[in-house]
Formats: C-alpha cells, sequence, structure tokens
C-alpha cells in the first residue's frame, strides 16, 4: 500500500525545493500518494483562508505532511501558518538535529546536537492584545501538561538512540514561577531516567556557551521562544537554515518542513537549494519506520555534498535545483 502524505508546498520557492523532494523521496522505491493544498496568502486568494479546511481534513486523514517554507509577514498581515499548524494538531514538539554535511565550510566540524523544543505555549504562542493604545501585552504561558510532555520526549528519544546528556535552558533566575514550573517538570521526569545525565543551563549563558564550545552538549529541551532561537543560533555550526531538518510531532500527526524562508528573489529561477527539505523528507521516513530508504538517501546527500560541480550555487557549485535532484537520485541509483 503506498503511504498516503499532506504536501503544502509552500511559496516563493516552496513548490520548486518540495518537488525536489518528492522525486528523490520516490527515488528511494517506496509508493506515496501525495494530497496538495496551499497555505497562506496563495490559499486565501484561492479559497478566502489561509489554512484551508481541505489542508486541515487531508492532515487528519494521512497524519503526514512534507511543508515547504510559506511567507509569513512581518509586524502585520496574517499569523504564521506554522504556529497554527502546530496549535491545531497538537504538534507539541519540534524536534530540529543539527549535523554537518561534507563539503560546507563551517567553524565547528563534526557537530551532533539535537534541540527539543516546546512547540504549543509560551511568549512563542502570540497570545497579545493592546491594552491602552501605545501599550501592548504579550503573554507567557507555561503548564506542567506540557513541560512535562516535552521533556519525556527529550528524555526518551535520549534513552531509545543512545544520547547521553540533556540540559534543560531556562531562564527561572528570572521567571522564577514560569521557567521555575518548566524546570521542575524536567527534574522530575529526569528522575526516571537515571542512566541519562541531566543538567541546566541559563539561556543566555547557553548561547555563549554554544558559540563556545558545542560539542558540550547533546539534547537540549526547552521552551517554545528559546528553542526558535537557539535552534536558529546552531544551524550556524552547520552552514545554516538551508541545510536543516525539522519536524513537528504530536501524538496523532506529524509536520516534517524546512525552516528556512521563501526566497521570493530567486522564485521560480532554478536555484534554490533543496537540502533542508530533503533531510526534513529523512525525518518523515524515519517516522514512518522506512529506515533503509532514509539511509538511502542520506549516504547519497552526503556523496552528492562530496563533489563541489553537483551542488547549488549558493555553495560553490553550478547546478540548479533539479540538476542537484538529479544528482542525488543518480547517487541513489549508484549506491555508496
Amino acid at each position: 500500500m503506498p503511504y498516503k502524505i499532506t504536501l503544502i508546498p509552500g511559496d516563493g520557492i516552496g513548490p520548486e525545493v518540495t518537488r525536489a523532494a518528492v522525486r528523490i523521496v520516490e527515488a528511494t522505491g517506496l509508493k506515496f500518494e501525495w494530497e496538495s493544498f496551499q497555505a497562506g496568502a496563495e490559499a486565501y486568494e484561492k479559497y478566502h483562508e489561509y489554512i484551508p479546511k481541505e489542508l486541515i481534513e487531508s492532515v487528519e486523514r494521512t497524519h503526514v505532511a512534507l511543508k515547504g517554507p510559506v511567507t509569513t509577514p512581518v509586524g502585520g498581515g496574517f499569523s504564521s501558518i506554522n504556529v497554527a499548524l502546530r496549535k491545531k494538531f497538537d504538534l507539541f514538539a519540534n524536534f530540529r538535529p543539527i549535523s554537518n554535511l561534507p563539503h560546507i565550510p563551517t567553524r565547528y566540524p563534526d557537530v551532533d546536537l539535537i534541540i527539543v523544543r516546546e512547540n504549543t505555549e509560551s511568549l512563542y504562542s502570540g497570545l497579545e492584545h493592546e491594552v491602552v493604545p501605545g501599550v501592548v501585552e504579550s503573554l507567557k504561558i507555561i503548564t506542567e501538561k506540557a513541560s512535562t510532555r516535552i521533556a519525556k520526549f527529550a528524555f526518551e528519544y535520549a534513552r531509545k538512540n543512545g544520547r547521553k546528556k540533556v540540559h534543560a535552558i531556562h531562564k527561572a533566575n528570572i521567571m522564577k514561577l514560569s521557567d521555575g514550573l518548566f524546570l521542575r517538570c524536567a527534574r522530575n521526569v529526569a528522575k526516571d531516567f537515571p542512566e541519562v545525565t541531566y543538567a541546566e543551563h541559563i539561556v543566555d549563558n547557553t548561547c555563549m556557551q554554544l558559540v563556545m564550545n558545542p560539542y558540550q552538549y547533546d539534547i537540549l529541551v526547552m521552551e517554545n521562544l528559546y528553542g526558535d532561537i537557539i535552534s536558529d543560533l546552531c544551524a550556524a555550526f552547520v552552514g545554516g537554515l538551508g541545510f536543516v531538518p525539522s519536524a513537528n510531532l504530536g501524538e496523532h500527526c506529524a509536520i516534517f518542513e524546512a525552516v528556512h524562508g521563501s526566497a521570493p528573489d530567486i522564485a521560480g529561477k532554478n536555484l534554490a537549494n533543496p537540502t533542508a527539505v530533503i533531510r526534513s523528507a529523512q525525518l518523515m521516513l524515519r517516522h514512518l519506520g522506512e529506515l533503509e530508504a532514509e539511509a538511502k538517501i542520506k549516504n547519497a546527500l552526503e556523496r552528492v555534498y562530496r563533489t563541489k560541480e553537483k551542488l547549488t550555487r549558493d555553495v560553490g557549485g553550478s547546478a540548479g535545483t533539479s540538476e542537484f535532484a538529479d544528482s542525488v537520485i543518480e547517487a541513489m541509483e549508484q549506491g555508496t
């Protein structure tokens, strides 16, 4: 039976990079049925909804989605599509592995970090209102349920995958009630995982420590806003957001997405690097239990990155988006 997957191509370069990822995933030999839907401004023009009900129904039916970048207006316009989807499907865990690819020059080789971010609450949820003209209030909500759930996710992943250490990242020295609750939940969960070393770092110190020595960390678990900031910081260790995958995971649904922007200035020019969406598709295959297919793409992608002329222009090559996908598929066919 083919896997039924909801596809959200996104806008800007989204359709190009998701098309490349779809071709590569299908080249594994697995069978897929893709249900494609727009979201954001383009969806509004067609459906008068930023997230069409047909898209919602598709994810409820397939339980898995692959998503390209969707432009989020800054300082106005519609709310983040990413945040709305995470809330709608209770995708409580944002899982972002940080690892290097060959050929990409960075200050830190062989980085291997996991960022686990609580995805449903804290300041990032966008709960804000105008108190009086000139005064705006944003609400930071932290609950025992969400904090315990994300801590369990981090520790269970560590146990299952042989990870040795989990750091809880916080600002409880100042926000003693909200971040204090987050820490108490993490400490309680840590007691059930004695084989995993547990530690705590204040978020600002964490940023400094990461820049000085990212190798001291293994898994970092944190609330929503801190996770948004720190995961982007860690992406710099491996070349930037264009090389980092992301998974939004819940009890019943999962959405896998590139976290970089939609780059409308190069849209439709066959210039975009599809690596982040390809690596997100690898996470999707792992989620589906297709570990052999995931490894096939991983090995082929690394093989292509060892051959400079087959890379896209942003990393010193001359290939376009589709040509890059061709090279990965060819490497898959040749094996490693």
